[in-house]
Order: C-alpha cells, then sequence, then structure tokens
C-alpha cells in the first residue's frame, strides 16, 4: 500500500512533464499525491472500517476535489455527483488504488473477490477488473513468498500472466513516452518493469523515467515493488511528510493491523 504511494508522490511531478532520465530528483518541493494516493487510502480505510468501497472512495475523493494533477474527465464527473455510478471504464485507476487488498486477506480467491469488489464502483469493464486484480494477485504472491520473494520474480510473474493473459513481449521503442491510461495499456508495462528491475527504488525509477504515466505507472509498480522487496526506511520515512494528518493515520492503522 505505501509503496504504491511512493510511486506516485515520486511520479507525480512527471506526469505532464516527462523525464527519461533515470537519475531523475527522487522529491522536491514539487511533488505531492495525486488521486493515486487518495483512492488508495480510500480502499484502506474502507478495508479497516468495514465501508463500501465505493462509498469510501468517493467520500475521500471529495475531502480533496481538486488534487495534484486534478481527476480523469470521467472519473470527476464521478466524484463529484450525488449518485456515482460505474462508467463501464477500463482505465488504470482500477489498478492503482487496489494494493491493500492483497495485504488485508488470507486466501487468493478473496483478494480478486476484493479486488473486483475495488473496481466496480467506477470501472466496472472486463479489462479494469481484470487489471485490478492482477495488480492484487502479483503483490499477494509475492507476499506468500516473504523475503525470498526476490528469487521468484518470474514464478509470480508466470502464475498473473496464465489469470491476465498479459503479454510481456514488450520492447521498450513501443511504450516510452507514451502515455495510456487504460488498464491494459499500462498494467502489462508495470509487471515488465518488475521483472526487470533489481529493488524498489529501481523498479520505481524505471518506471517514472519511461516517459509515459509517472505516477500511476509509479504507484502500480510500487505496490508490486513493496511486497518484493520492501520499502526502504530512508525513502518511508522521507514520503509521510507529503501526506494530510488523516492520511498518516489511515496508513499507520493500516500497518498496525496487518502486521
Amino acid at each position: 500500500m505505501l509503496g504504491a504511494i511512493i510511486g506516485d508522490i515520486v511520479g507525480s511531478r512527471w506526469e505532464f512533464n516527462p523525464t527519461n532520465d533515470y537519475d531523475f530528483e527522487w522529491l522536491s518541493k514539487k511533488n505531492g499525491f495525486t488521486d493515486d494516493t487518495i483512492c488508495t487510502v480510500a480502499v484502506a480505510d474502507a478495508l479497516l472500517h468495514g465501508r463500501d468501497f465505493g462509498e469510501s472512495i468517493h467520500d475521500w475523493c471529495n475531502r480533496y476535489p481538486h488534487p495534484m494533477g486534478g481527476y480523469g474527465g470521467r472519473f470527476d464527473q464521478w466524484v463529484h455527483s450525488e449518485n456515482p455510478l460505474p462508467y463501464n471504464s477500463f482505465g488504470n485507476g482500477a489498478a492503482m488504488r487496489v494494493s491493500p487488498v492483497a495485504h488485508w486477506f488470507d486466501t487468493l480467491d478473496e483478494v480478486l473477490d476484493a479486488a473486483a469488489a475495488t473496481a466496480i464502483p467506477s470501472h466496472n469493464h472486463d479489462e479494469g477488473i481484470k487489471g485490478a486484480q492482477t495488480v492484487a494477485m502479483v503483490i499477494f504472491k509475492a507476499l506468500q513468498y516473504g523475503h525470498e520473494a526476490p528469487l521468484y520474480i518470474n514464478n509470480i510473474l508466470e502464475e498473473c500472466l496464465l489469470f491476465s493473459g498479459y503479454d510481456l513481449d514488450i520492447r521498450r521503442a513501443d511504450v516510452v513516452n507514451r502515455f495510456d491510461e487504460t488498464c491494459q495499456g499500462t498494467v502489462p508495462v508495470a509487471l515488465w518493469i518488475i521483472s526487470d528491475s533489481t529493488s524498489f527504488e529501481d523498479a520505481v525509477r524505471k518506471a517514472v523515467s519511461l516517459g509515459a504515466d509517472a505516477d500511476t505507472l509509479g504507484a502500480i509498480v510500487g505496490s508490486i515493488s513493496e511486497a518484493i522487496w520492501g520499502i526502504p526506511k530512508e525513502i518511508e520515512q522521507s514520503i509521510i511528510s507529503f501526506l494530510t494528518e488523516e492520511m498518516k493515520e489511515v496508513v499507520e492503522e493500516f500497518y498496525k493491523r496487518i502486521s
């Protein structure tokens, strides 16, 4: 979960000002949380307090109606609707907010059901649901391997590719500087980055410097990287100051409950 928040905040500066510099400045005053963090916190809050996922996401997004980078057009309408209904979206927003469910439940079936439930309130297209489920499945599988997860990345990804049908035969030239907001255009790229990375920071840097949808790709890659490599303490500590007090409270309570 915190990995998604870190990836989002690190990538936020580059969402509309893309970089291909792997050695970009990690954090600055130009960074901040976007809708990716807000929605991830909302999913965690729903789990902590037994709330409906859609209700919680709608509530939290209305607490922050104008986040850095704003909300996508259709999702913005959903946020500001008094009666928000799913609109058959297959946007990558379904995949960036799902990570808390992979930490919360004990079985894969529960994780997949909950992942679908986080997507359906807005992103109820089959591709949106599959994107959320695939990211949650990768995280859940990685957590099962514990400290040995870095040794079994190929095994973890193979199981999830069988589930999703995604193809990781990706050429960098085909995805660099290509802004794709869909699940089917983002989640396979995130898994491809994971397959070629060696640490949490390495993976997030590769995601952000691809010059694509930097904050959301960073969030998805960060959420998976946390489960595989863990988050270095100095990176974890450096990100907390970017969050509001109520966000910090949810993050702290969430990790206490799953520990």
